[in-house]
């Protein structure tokens, strides 16, 4: 499953990578694919993209629902379980575990 999440853009710098504010943590992220980003904007950061400038309401309405995720399942239903949504997975998850 791919998941692209809410992030606030917090600064840019000259070569259009982004400091990103996704759920209270921060992570760089390529504004390429979204050149006219602006501070202060949303973007749906995927794989270390920013791939659409969303507005305030869509991202908060986004992010409420990702809050909500853990909630919906089982915890042991959860790749990565007991890691939070904006946490890395990937460390927690076997190699070939989501195949």
């Amino acid at each position: 499953m791919c998941l692209a999440v809410p992030g606030k853009v917090v600064s840019i710098d000259e070569g259009g990578r982004a400091t990103v504010d996704m759920l209270g943590i921060t992570r760089e992220a390529s504004l390429r694919l979204v050149p006219d980003a602006q501070v202060g904007d949303y973007v749906l950061v995927h794989a270390g993209f920013g791939i659409q400038v969303i507005d305030a309401q869509e991202a908060a309405e986004t992010l409420a629902l990702l809050r909500e995720m853990p909630d919906l399942m089982d915890e042991d239903e959860l790749p990565g379980a007991g890691v939070g949504v904006a946490g890395d997975t990937a460390a927690a998850e076997p190699a070939g575990a989501l195949a």
